[in-house]
């Protein structure tokens, strides 16, 4: 049974290898946001474009206020948008407020806060030196510089960065699609009312959503009841889609035959079970040219393995990269009990601010307490090889997309 680190690498080395890249699309810059970039993006010109004054205040040369206070005779004021046709020579000043381009002949700029305006005279009370308060031309980029490559997902920084080099519209790949399937006889819609021995399918609808956060778009194939030769006719539709989600059906019982249908059509299974909890029971597969997750039926555990791997090879199916899980830190409020062999996922609050972050594990009872879920903002993260963690020691806490 493979460690999810190991699991991870698995799928990012298989699906890397076998992935075919999406075909581009071109879309509005407003609609871009969590897409996948297609095109390489380059600075259309210097940036900034001229020297640009950071602060409000007079733009002088350095050597005229070495030695303060110093008075300077005002020539113009500047502001954002405009530009001083002359030349600032020694003595003189020129007003200039934040982002207007600084005047030629000047070289560093003195805030408001440390001058004293005379009417056609400025006393200069502090000294500068050259390029304070300034940002050079070309600085931030130079005309020509690749800023962002084909694979980078778009977001609020990235779509500014886009607009203000022009790229309007933009060039992305299309998102793959995924089409997810649920198992279980005991599985009814969520509108309608189930009986005692039902319920209703929530996993459908969750999935669906951690598709469309992790850049899909969702195919959904509804419920399949537990009889083999309509899973199997059901997984081979899904299986003209990109990728192919299953959850349910993939343990050792009685009725879990989601295996046994990959099987009979020729899958071959990269691992099915990963040391985790929860979420143990996780089969990752190929069946011709298409990749295949099969999932535990429990919603808890289905979201879990999800964000663990599902949302990797999505990421990889989409033209993006494989990102790594960022992990925070923070003080475990209460001691944490668990076992071994298994990395733990548990459902857990995070609190605080700054340097007194607190996590706390929220009680719950097991992969099909939804409930428990919705109290909690993150994972609380138990190494396989720790039975015990004690009030006040420094966790890994894994926080929830979407």
């Amino acid at each position: 049974m493979l460690r999810y680190e190991e699991a991870r690498e698995k799928v990012v080395s298989l699906v890397s290898r076998h992935r075919t890249f999406p075909p581009h699309e071109t879309v509005a810059l407003e609609d871009s946001l969590g897409r996948i970039l297609a095109e390489q993006i380059t600075a259309d010109r210097d940036y900034p474009p001229f020297d640009r004054a950071t602060r409000d205040g007079f733009a002088v040369r350095a050597a005229d206020v070495v030695h303060v206070p110093a008075t300077l005779k005002l020539m113009a004021e500047v502001k954002p948008g405009e530009s001083f046709a002359g030349l600032v020579g020694s003595g003189e000043c020129v007003r200039i407020m934040t982002g207007a381009s600084l005047p030629a002949g000047a070289d560093a700029v003195v805030m408001d806060e440390d001058t004293e305006p005379k009417g056609a005279l400025v006393s200069i009370k502090r000294s500068v030196g050259r390029g304070e308060n300034v940002v050079a031309q070309g600085s931030e980029a130079r005309q020509g510089a690749r800023l962002l490559d084909p694979g980078h997902r778009l977001g609020y920084v990235e779509i500014s960065l886009l607009a203000q080099v022009g790229k309007v519209p933009v060039e992305v790949y299309r998102r793959p699609r995924v089409a997810i399937l649920t198992t279980g006889d005991e599985l009814v819609e969520a509108g309608t009312q189930p009986r005692r021995t039902q319920i209703r399918n929530s996993n459908m609808y969750s999935l669906a959503a951690q598709v469309r956060v992790s850049g899909a778009e969702p195919v959904c194939l509804g419920n399949v009841a537990d009889a083999a030769e309509a899973l199997r006719q059901r997984i081979e539709c899904g299986l003209k889609e990109e990728l192919l989600v299953v959850s349910g059906g993939v343990s050792v019982g009685k009725y879990d035959l989601v295996k046994a249908a990959l099987r009979s059509l020729g899958a071959e299974f990269y691992f099915d079970a990963v040391a985790i909890r929860p979420g143990r029971p996780t089969v990752f597969a190929r069946c011709g040219e298409k990749f295949f997750f099969g999932l535990p039926g429990n919603p808890v555990s289905t979201m879990v393995a999800f964000e663990l791997f599902v949302a990797l090879a999505i990421q990889l199916l989409a033209g993006g990269r494989a990102e790594p899980l960022r992990f925070l830190k923070a003080r475990l409020a209460q001691p944490v009990r668990t076992i071994l062999g298994l990395t733990c996922f548990l459902p857990a609050r995070l609190e605080g601010a700054a340097d007194e972050v607190t996590v706390q594990a929220v009680p719950w009872q097991g992969a099909g307490d939804v409930v428990a879920l919705t109290q909690s903002n993150c994972f609380l993260v138990v190494p396989d090889t720790e039975a015990e963690l004690t009030a006040g020691s420094w966790v890994n806490v894994l926080l929830r997309q979407g």
